[in-house]
Formats: C-alpha cells, sequence, structure tokens
C-alpha cells in the first residue's frame, strides 16, 4: 500500500515563496515507482501539471510555473519537495503530489496554497 503526505501549504503573499514536501510510504517494492510529481487546481479549473522528477533526475515543469518553481527529491524516492518563489495570486491551488510507475499514479490528498491577490 503507498501513502503520499503532502505538507507545506498555506497563505503566503504575492511575491512570497514556500516549500512543500511531500512523504511517501510503502508497502510494498519500491523499484517501480519512477516519477515523483506536483499537480495543481485551482478552484474552477482543471488539473494541471506542475512538475515531475524522475528516478533519474530528468525533470519536467507546467509552462506556469517554469522558471519560478523548482522540484527535488531524495534518492530513495520516498520525499519530494517543491520550492515555490515568486508566487503569484494565479498560484492559489491545491497542490497534489504523485507517485508513479509505468502503470500506476497513487496521489495525496492535497495542500492548500493561497495567494491573495
Amino acid at each position: 500500500q503507498v501513502h503520499l503526505e503532502e505538507s507545506g501549504g498555506g497563505l503566503v503573499e504575492a511575491g512570497g515563496s514556500l516549500r512543500l514536501s511531500c512523504s511517501a510510504s510503502y508497502g510494498i517494492d519500491t523499484i517501480n515507482f519512477n516519477v515523483l510529481g506536483w499537480y495543481r487546481q485551482a478552484p474552477g479549473k482543471q488539473r494541471e501539471l506542475v512538475a515531475t522528477i524522475t528516478r533519474g533526475g530528468t525533470t519536467n515543469y507546467g509552462n506556469a510555473v517554469k522558471g519560478r518553481f523548482t522540484i527535488s527529491r531524495t534518492s530513495s524516492m520516498t520525499t519530494t519537495f517543491l520550492q515555490i518563489d515568486s508566487l503569484k495570486a494565479e498560484d492559489t491551488a491545491v497542490y497534489y503530489c504523485t507517485l508513479a510507475s509505468a502503470s500506476l499514479v497513487y496521489w495525496g490528498q492535497g495542500t492548500q496554497v493561497t495567494v491573495p491577490s
């Protein structure tokens, strides 16, 4: 069984920074999980990609966050971090952590980030 728990969300003024964390616990062989990621969903909008990072360290970012967000992970693939800088009101959303293999994707419950306009 896989459990993902996000933390670090909150209310931050525009221009500020946050660091989100996601801790993944496993009950099965971890070697098949190759990608950790973050997605977000703003009110009334579809869920969108924020960033992913592979076991090999390759990163990918959504266009809306390039240059402001940085994803990282532990070598054990049990924790991922999302450094968010220069926050904007449009970054307000619930941020979800994901853990994926070739055929499965697990999701956390999400953490709220709010940037007042």
